[in-house]
């Protein structure tokens, strides 16, 4: 019980997981506000304005920055560890993502023709992110950490 106490005290992972979930949350608010309609599923979604992973690598980063120092072995550890993140939510998993909407649209041309494709199950096509996606889930970070390691 104790262990749980020492974890629920720790800053930077608090630090980062608020990072990471207020950047999910501010999912919904850009649903919102561009469709007009409340999506809910942006809540737990991969994919999407801002990137959550992003905000949460470029905010653990950013926190051990400020607090075991920018020359500090930690540092280099979290920051290669979100570059390593970042560059997978743009490229491996943004590249799964246009392989499962071509996908989706092979299966949908032959749905009527093929009498075992009658599904309607589709495969994910949201799973990555457009640089910028990215970019502002970093900035979203490592302004979260700024804002509460060095003000609170």
């Amino acid at each position: 019980m104790q262990d749980f106490e020492t974890i629920i005290h720790n800053r930077i992972l608090l630090v980062s997981l608020l990072a990471c979930f207020s950047a999910q949350g501010l999912k919904f608010f850009i649903e919102l506000i561009h469709n007009r309609r409340m999506n809910f599923n942006s809540l737990i979604s991969t994919g999407g304005m801002p990137s959550a992973h992003s905000a949460l690598v470029g905010s653990l980063a950013t926190s051990i920055g400020l607090t075991e120092g920018w020359e500090s072995s930690e540092f280099a550890i979290t920051c290669l560890f979100a570059i390593v993140v970042m560059y997978d939510a743009t490229g491996i998993r943004q590249a799964a993502g246009k392989q499962a909407q071509i996908l989706n649209q092979l299966i949908d041309s032959f749905r009527d023709n093929i009498f075992y494709l009658n599904t309607e199950e589709r495969l994910k096509e949201l799973l990555g992110h457009t640089p910028v996606q990215v970019l502002v889930g970093l900035g979203w970070g490592i302004w979260i950490s700024v804002l509460a390691i060095t003000v609170f």
